[in-house]
């Protein structure tokens, strides 16, 4: 078994850095990030922020059942698939490490947090990373690893921060490196400035309709607050699980369950229009009309394409001869 790993390694890195040892001709991919792993449920992930256009494609790879690998700074992205394929052998986080940037003429200049699903965690600085650079790794009371890194940073606060910021969060896996990703922004961030963020968390068979492992792939390529548009993208995301949990419960005549979900989706997206569309239907077919109108309002302000939902919607069949409702749908 040795043999056939020590093998397969080889092949892996064998001819992996042919011209990579000039120095760096593409922007340098200065940015922070946080890869972690919940072993209650699977999810692993990375997220990250950089001044840099779309740093999405070139930082986060994650493989549910194997790990994550973010990379970074003058970012070497064969690190991503080389970096899951040895994990995927065996090998641990540091080993992984070890062996790319050993093999990597310009590892000096790479950074690189790596997680696997056993828990192991692990967190690399090449020497010449533009200061402020460097790492922190560890676990919570749940078994939860992190690794989080970051180079051209305002300082090492922004690490220690971001550590803190996860181990006392709440919420799912991603909740928490976002809220990561906020505090390392609030105490410095990137050196200079803002402009992309991104989150991708596996899960088993997490994706859309149980058919692959594709949790949550959220992007923001240019934007002057990256970080908080990314946690609204994940509140968004969160609140169309609730509105369809919602849903099946309103099928089941489980009001109360129905109008939890609701609420809890209000709170995960307050200014999504999806989610007042769904409170005014709720609220219409509970007999509470000026509420549900108030919600139908503020549903079409934000989105007027809502108005010919709402003229072909049952649920507002008891509102079609109110003069509120009619006012509300006209062109």
């Amino acid at each position: 078994m040795r043999t056939a790993v020590s093998y397969l390694v080889g092949l892996l890195l064998t001819g992996a850095w042919l011209g990579v040892a000039q120095e760096p001709t593409e922007p340098t991919v200065a940015t922070f990030s946080i890869v972690a792993f919940d072993p209650k449920t699977g999810d692993v992930g990375v997220a990250v922020q950089s001044r840099f256009f779309s740093v999405g494609p070139v930082v986060p790879w994650v493989e549910a059942g194997v790990g994550a690998v973010a990379t970074q700074a003058f970012a070497n992205v064969t690190y991503g698939p080389r970096g899951l394929e040895l994990l995927r052998l065996g090998l641990t986080p540091e080993q992984v490490a070890k062996l790319l940037t050993e093999a990597d003429p310009q590892h000096d200049r790479r950074q690189l947090g790596i997680v696997d699903t056993k828990g192991n965690v692990h967190t690399y600085t090449g020497a010449r990373c533009t200061p402020w650079a460097g790492g922190r790794v560890g676990k919570d009371t749940e078994g939860r690893a992190y690794a989080v890194q970051g180079n051209i940073l305002a300082g090492e606060a922004v690490v220690l921060a971001m550590e803190r910021a996860f181990l006392d969060s709440s919420g799912e896996l991603a909740d928490r490196m976002v809220a990561a990703l906020a505090a390392g922004q609030e105490a410095g961030g990137d050196s200079r400035g803002q402009q992309s963020a991104a989150l991708v968390v596996m899960r088993p068979r997490g994706g859309y309709g149980q058919m692959n492992d594709r949790y949550l792939d959220l992007r923001v390529e240019d934007h002057p607050a990256p970080i908080r548009e990314l946690a609204r993208l994940l509140g968004i995301r969160h609140a169309m699980r609730l509105l369809g949990e919602a849903a099946r419960a309103a099928q089941e005549q489980k009001s109360a369950a129905a109008y939890e979900s609701l609420q809890k989706a209000l709170a995960a997206a307050p200014e999504y229009p999806d989610v007042h569309y769904a409170l005014a239907r709720y609220l219409a077919r509970s007999g509470r009309q000026a509420e549900a109108l108030e919600w139908l309002a503020k549903a079409i302000r934000g989105n007027s394409n809502l108005k010919s939902s709402a003229r072909r919607d049952q649920a507002f069949a008891a509102l079609r001869e109110n003069p509120g409702f009619q006012a509300l749908l006209k062109d």
